[in-house]
């Protein structure tokens, strides 16, 4: 028995058939149950939007890492976005503030990216000042769970995905202990946490097996540096990235335009200043000989 058409007006004599059914054949799968009615479980373009499908150029947000280093933790991002094989915008910032004590590094759609942590900050703001307290580490998590859960619909389009990585300190941990987390979501809002470094977009492929390799083989481990270290080991990253990755920028010398990188300690979240990172980039180079 077909069950399409029956989800609306069902009678009795249907409903004992759909139970039948699920004891029967998808076992408590609501998702097999659809599919035997019939259910259209994918979206259709009509003719004409397929037919021009291919000319929309979304624009697309590249690579950004955040580093646990000793005070806490450091998030950067290149300033690339690329819509298809074209360079639309060379002063992106992909690495926005929050809160006093988060950040939120994006990769995907800035379109998409942008609203949440527009979303975000505003809710973050509305519950401090409504409830008179900041809203709580798994709150804050959980949020950002439900804004990216929401955005699903435009993921699976391939249109409008946002992967980003949070970045927070922890005001609740011991002053003698490092307070700064890194958490790493997926396309369903489910969100994980790194220990030292959590990278993503295009370019993290070329640069997230250094990472592991400097985490835990390198001469100063990543939570052990300081904030210079830790920025100028960043800057490499980033350059590495840019070479492999067309869509990743690095220091355009040209124009002069850096990555952009943020802090969150317990002090709050701060800005690297261009004149530091222009010192730091120069001793990044290696030595001419």
């Amino acid at each position: 028995m077909s069950l399409k058409g029956h989800f609306l007006n069902p009678s009795n004599a249907v409903y004992e058939d759909i139970a039948l059914q699920t004891l029967e054949n998808h076992k408590g799968d609501f998702l097999n149950l659809l599919k035997q009615a019939n259910y259209p479980l994918k979206m259709e373009l009509s003719s004409e939007t397929a037919q021009h499908a291919a000319d929309i150029e979304i624009a697309h947000s590249t690579t950004v890492v955040a580093v646990l280093y000793r005070d806490g933790v450091m998030v950067a991002g290149d300033r690339r976005a690329t819509a298809g094989t074209s360079v639309i915008y060379d002063r992106a910032e992909k690495v926005l503030q929050i809160d006093r004590h988060s950040l939120l590094a994006i990769s995907g759609s800035p379109a998409i990216a942008y609203e949440i942590a527009r979303v975000l900050e505003h809710s973050f703001q509305y519950f401090r000042r409504s409830q008179l307290q900041e809203l709580s580490l798994e709150g804050k998590l959980r949020m950002l769970s439900r804004l990216i859960r929401d955005n699903l619909s435009m993921a699976l389009q391939g249109i409008g995905g946002v992967i980003p990585i949070f970045a927070l300190y922890d005001l609740n941990a011991d002053e003698d202990h490092n307070g700064g987390k890194i958490f790493f979501y997926d396309a369903l809002g489910a969100h994980f946490e790194n220990v030292d470094f959590a990278t993503t977009g295009s370019g993290s492929v070329w640069i997230r097996g250094v990472l592991r390799y400097l985490s835990r083989f390198g001469d100063t481990p990543l939570p052990r540096m300081d904030q210079q270290q830790a920025a100028i080991t960043i800057l490499r990253l980033l350059d590495i990235a840019s070479e492999y990755d067309a869509a990743t920028s690095g220091y355009n010398a040209k124009v002069n335009i850096f990555p952009n990188v943020k802090v969150v300690t317990r002090s709050g979240v701060d800005t690297i200043s261009d004149d530091d990172l222009a010192t730091w980039y120069a001793q990044a180079q290696p030595e001419q000989t």
